[in-house]
């Protein structure tokens, strides 16, 4: 049984191209695949400022990143989980996707994986890790249709 996914979606950056909500929604789920909870997640595609504001504030690093996460809050006694927020930076992913050959909707369903990840407990820190979250984003996309982004 897939997870339910209640989605908050808003864009304050919306070129270059960016995925429609029903795109987040499948690469999102697929993500939560597996779990049967309701979720609740949150994804704010952003500019450049915007990104790099974040990533400095909370990561200290002063530069716009491709995407951020933030844990939410858990189950609530609804019963649905708040997973967390995704911070996706539009100009990054198309200017890494055209860096690294691939197509824009590629990299923004391996972004919204990973980021989704991230919220699930996933992390790339040391390499035993990192092999474990790659293998497991490398499934996911490939079940989307997409191929391995890491080739």
């Amino acid at each position: 049984m897939a997870a339910k996914l209640e989605l908050d979606l808003a864009y304050s950056a919306r070129r270059p191209w960016v995925p429609e909500p029903r795109q987040f929604r499948r690469w999102a789920g697929a993500a939560l695949a597996g779990r049967t909870q309701p979720f609740v997640l949150s994804i704010r595609v952003v500019g450049a400022a915007r990104s790099r504001g974040l990533n400095a504030r909370y990561r200290a690093k002063d530069y716009a990143t491709n995407v951020l996460s933030f844990a939410g809050a858990g189950t609530c006694p609804d019963g649905r989980h708040y997973v967390g927020e995704l911070v996706i930076c539009a100009p990054v992913v198309a200017s890494e996707a055209a860096a690294q050959g691939k197509t824009r909707e590629q990299h923004w369903a391996h972004m919204t994986v990973h980021g989704v990840l991230h919220l699930l407990g996933f992390d790339h820190s040391r390499a035993a890790e990192a092999q474990k979250m790659a293998a497991i984003e490398v499934q996911i996309l490939d079940q989307l249709g997409f191929s391995n982004p890491y080739l």
